[in-house]
């Protein structure tokens, strides 16, 4: 496939917004247990706020890849069978419970506000938010299986691309939790900094995987099936065009073999190497810098990881004009 910078941005920002929000409400989780200690309600409010704006940048993003913009809320009509049209019912879901949950810690609400007393400092919050993390969650698995669900993309079609997804977005939040956490909150940038290297490994471990498993797949197409002719001798001379077209354009990413390896072994290092590296330093040496390099790195990564999920994928029209003759 020919990856689309808006929709690589598209998922790239909204995962670290998702990934973010998760990092805030664990660590009020954790303090409500008390084995974190307790922030102010600047530190929830801000970070909302940009949870909110990595996700509203990241649909503005979506907004350059549409032919036509203004049909926009056309998409989200089939949400009975398409994932697509469920992510962009989703999305604004999710925007919407962050807000509340930041708007909540603003005015310092409670449930004693509305005359009920539970005796748990935060209670209100936790609800909420609670509410906030299964819907975001519930986005994770939207925007995977829009990828997922289409079967004669053999790269795609397995659960890891879900479960990917969701991790790498976890392992951006967390990271740039380390960041926020160190302006705002620095007890916890060693916790926030530990999570990221767990999730980031366990990113490795899955992405990896679906590597292995993308290097194994005899695909269903060939040239016979895609002819209807059972004979072998087949030659394919020219793709049928005297110049390009649609289809060469969107299904096919042009780059040579080379390249594909190289952009792969790229985010592997930027993506898991060299931030787990960072936030190790910077758990040591306790610097704000290490943390902000290690996302910077994380980010431009990712950006790289997703054009080469994109590109990765060998639609079978291709079968057709993979020869320019």
């Amino acid at each position: 496939m020919n990856p689309a910078f808006s929709v690589i941005f598209l998922t790239t920002l909204i995962g670290v917004g998702q990934g973010l929000f998760l990092a805030l409400y664990t660590g009020e989780s954790y303090a409500i247990v008390n084995v974190l200690p307790s922030q102010s309600q600047d530190f929830y409010v801000w970070g909302s706020v940009i949870s909110v704006a990595f996700l509203i940048v990241g649909l503005v993003a979506s907004i350059f890849h549409l032919g036509h913009p203004e049909r926009a809320w056309r998409s989200a009509a089939m949400w009975r069978t398409s994932w697509l049209s469920r992510e962009v019912i989703v999305l604004p879901t999710v925007i919407g419970a962050i807000t509340v949950y930041g708007l909540v810690h603003y005015m310092g609400w409670d449930l004693t506000t509305f005359g009920i007393k539970t005796g748990v400092d935060g209670d209100l919050t936790l609800i909420l938010g609670l509410g906030g993390v299964l819907v975001t969650f519930l986005l994770y698995l939207c925007t995977g299986m829009i990828y997922a669900c289409i079967k004669f993309l053999q790269e795609w079609a397995t659960p890891l691309t879900v479960i990917n997804y969701t991790l790498l977005g976890g392992a951006s939040g967390f990271t740039f939790a380390a960041v926020f956490s160190a302006y705002m909150a620095p007890s916890l940038v060693n916790f926030y900094a530990g999570w990221a290297i767990i999730i980031t490994l366990s990113a490795l471990v899955t992405r990896v995987a679906s590597l292995m498993r993308n290097a194994k797949i005899r695909h269903k197409s060939s040239l016979k099936t895609a002819i209807g002719v059972r004979d072998d001798r087949i030659k394919q001379t020219a793709m049928g065009f005297m110049g390009g077209s649609f289809n060469t354009r969107e299904y096919f990413h042009g780059m040579s073999i080379l390249f594909m390896k190289s952009i792969k072994w790229i985010f592997l290092v930027l993506v898991f190497l060299v931030p787990v590296i960072l936030l190790s330093f910077a758990i040591s040496q306790g610097s704000t810098n290490l943390l902000i390099a290690a996302f910077v790195s994380q980010y431009i990564g990712l950006i790289a990881e997703r054009w080469f999920f994109f590109a990765q994928a060998n639609h079978p029209q291709n079968l057709y004009y993979q020869t320019v003759g």
